[in-house]
């Protein structure tokens, strides 16, 4: 195994490739669900590879099965994203997206290249005992999630996996850096809207009115005391309200306001908390101002939480990549949202995030992967397969 993490590393053509993939998956961004090319595109690549491909789970995912040469054993899954998200890009290099409104600004090209190339790596020299599958999902940008759309497709019947594995990019950390942890790294994702209904009028003649737009406004102030004075300060809650809107004339009383935004948990309890409040509040304020209030309270992925062993083997696997010190064991957790999480909700596994440095963070009209790091998510995939089926790493 460290023969071939060293030549990953170091193999010119292999990176090379791996740019070239990725370059051509940013050009060609599709939305989740959509990724009809950039499916054919990775199915294509591992069938020349010799890779049993499977296609259709989830709608656009593709199932590459790479088994060892040295008899039964564990079943590992390695997992990249194809998804692109509804942005306009503002780059101008080469491989600028070609379709309008549509772009490669969370790194999903770049995963999906660096899981090419582990895949290419292990398909060529199979000297492990066991089953790898290789799994590229479609729609991680998406609450409606093609993580679990894989999953209710039969994905474990299928391709069953003792433990799972994925890699993000990561801009604020340097290139030949890592994180990692035990327990969530990512939060859970919900959404919310509150529709405060009064009656309209005109401006002039509030008194003739039941105004809506005050208790809107009093509700977004009185909802961030939801974090600050009814949730335990070592609990990691974040409540924003990112959305305002109601009439459209100044002499105007709406009939409606509507309050839009997301609330990011890491425990159960304290998303089963910060649901209900958000509800009782929304209610009373509403009430108090002879208002109603709709809320509609829309539960995503679940936060992200890595079991033991396999985070404490993902780290040593990226500290055989990246050499002594360059892992932080005790990255995060962020509040960001990742529908990996449905999988580990499912089996063991762990989620890590790779430095890439650059000036633009992930979901930004400027970003660009960096294809510096490709080797990197490749050997490390390749590594974390290894310790898993070749004994390397004692849990």
């Amino acid at each position: 195994m460290t023969d071939q993490i060293d030549r990953i590393l170091s193999d010119t053509e292999l990176r090379q490739d791996m740019q070239a993939w990725r370059h051509d998956l940013h050009r060609h961004p599709e939305l989740g669900f959509e990724e009809s090319r950039t499916a054919d595109r990775v199915a294509d690549l591992m069938q020349q590879w010799g890779i049993e491909v499977h296609r259709g789970l989830g709608g656009t995912g593709v199932v590459g099965v790479i088994r060892g040469e040295q008899g039964f054993g564990r079943r590992i899954g390695i997992r990249a994203e194809l998804d692109a998200l509804p942005l306009e890009e503002a780059n101008g290099f080469t491989h600028a997206s070609i379709h309008p409104g549509v772009m490669h600004a969370c790194g999903h090209d770049g995963h999906a290249a660096m899981l090419l190339g582990a895949a290419r790596c292990l398909a060529a020299d199979r000297r492990f005992s066991g089953t790898v599958h290789v799994i590229f999902q479609p729609a991680e940008e998406l609450l409606a999630s093609g993580a679990r759309r894989m999953l209710a497709d039969g994905l474990l019947d299928h391709f069953p996996c003792d433990a799972i594995y994925a890699v993000h990019n990561f801009p604020s950390l340097a290139p030949g850096t890592a994180g990692i942890r035990t327990g969530p790294i990512t939060a859970a994702v919900d959404n919310f809207e509150i529709l405060i209904r009064g009656r309209g009028g005109h401006g002039g003649m509030p008194h003739l009115c039941i105004d809506p737009v005050i208790p809107a406004c009093e509700c977004v102030l009185a909802l961030q005391r939801i974090v600050s004075r009814s949730i335990d300060a070592t609990d990691a809650c974040v409540l924003s309200a990112t959305m305002l809107q109601g009439g459209d004339a100044p002499n105007v009383v709406p009939d409606m306001v509507r309050i839009g935004g997301t609330v990011r948990t890491l425990r159960e309890e304290v998303r089963d908390h910060a649901e209900t409040e958000l509800r009782r509040i929304a209610g009373a304020v509403a009430l108090a101002h002879r208002c109603e209030a709709e809320v509609r309270y829309v539960r995503g992925h679940p936060a992200t939480t890595n079991s033991p062993r396999e985070a404490s083997l993902a780290a040593a696997a990226l500290e055989r990549v990246l050499g002594h010190g360059q892992v932080d064991t005790q990255f995060g957790p962020v509040m960001g949202g990742e529908d990996f999480s449905y999988f580990l909700q499912q089996m063991p596994g762990a989620y890590a995030v790779l430095g890439q440095g650059g000036s633009a963070m992930i979901h930004n009209p400027s970003y660009d992967f960096n294809d510096a790091i490709l080797p990197l998510g490749a050997a490390f995939f390749v590594a974390v397969v290894h310790a898993e089926l070749s004994g390397t790493h004692a849990p």
